[in-house]
């Protein structure tokens, strides 16, 4: 009977379902006995820094690892502990230590939208490029509506325009969540309003989310309303009918001359260089111009 009850608790254990970490799946049996994870890692996700601290001067290694690679840094950043994350990089943490699922540290500071996480890990030199596409940190803050966090990541130069498979581009990806504060940033930061995942655009993804106000944003910056996705849809025939988002795209006409002059501006300007364009010696109204829709 013995025998038979741990076979059976065998069996069911592998059932369970996957436990999520950081958005992503994980070992389900790790996560369900917590048997690999150490007092570090429970510090580090709880931000109690003195024992964080007391370990480490016990003898607990700075990386300890889980099964699934998982580092007391990724831990801390996940619950957004900037103290615990700092304390961690200052004795010789890997801040772009990688677990199976691909999350490095700095994804798990944009899930969790610790801006200062993010800046830390920035200060110590971690990259703004992901080693997996199912954890882009520019996309998970877009996604998650982390504004601050995505600001950090465009200005040390993570690319506005990325396209990730069945992930589109970070604009793709805050068009579907809706997260307008997002599309605003992104979209100031010269992201293309046309490129979202293969042939479904920003737009098709907005009106599909049923919001309105991020219609009226990329129709602002030039999105092109007769545009067709796969499925040979424009925006305006996925919208719902008698939908605001329905009403945005019916009433807006053909651009006025000045929105015109200021597409071919920012075009020519390309989305390396717009960013730049309010450092420049113009007066406000023309700073305004080429960067407000």
């Amino acid at each position: 009977l013995a025998m038979a009850a741990v076979q059976t608790g065998c069996c069911l254990s592998w059932q369970r379902p996957l436990y999520i970490y950081g958005g992503l799946s994980c070992n389900s049996l790790m996560a369900d006995s917590w048997s690999d994870r150490t007092p570090l890692h429970d510090a580090a996700y709880q931000g109690r820094l003195l024992t964080l601290r007391t370990l480490i001067s016990q003898g607990f290694h700075v990386d300890t690892l889980t099964m699934d690679l998982v580092s007391p840094l990724h831990e801390a950043c996940l619950g957004g502990h900037y103290a615990c994350a700092k304390f961690l990089l200052e004795n010789g943490a890997k801040v772009d230590a990688a677990s199976t699922d691909g999350a490095t540290p700095l994804f798990n500071s944009c899930s969790s939208g610790s801006a200062a996480c993010v800046g830390v890990l920035l200060q110590h030199g971690a990259s703004v490029y992901t080693p997996s596409p199912l954890a882009s940190p520019i996309h998970e803050a877009a996604k998650k509506g982390h504004t601050e966090c995505l600001d950090l990541l465009l200005s040390r130069g993570a690319r506005v325009d990325v396209e990730l498979p069945a992930t589109g581009t970070p604009l793709y990806s805050a068009c579907v969540a809706r997260k307008a504060d997002c599309v605003m940033s992104l979209l100031h930061s010269g992201a293309d309003v046309e490129t979202g995942c293969g042939q479904d655009t920003p737009l098709h993804a907005a009106a599909r989310a049923g919001s309105a106000h991020i219609v009226d944003l990329l129709l602002d910056f030039g999105a092109d309303r007769w545009s067709r996705n796969p499925e040979g849809k424009t925006p305006l025939e996925l919208s719902p009918p008698d939908s605001d988002v329905r009403l945005a795209l019916q009433r807006r006409g053909p651009g006025s001359l000045s929105q015109l002059c200021r597409f071919c501006i920012r075009r020519c300007l390309g989305r390396s260089r717009l960013h730049r364009a309010s450092s420049l010696f113009l007066p406000p109204s023309i700073k305004d111009f080429l960067l407000c829709p």
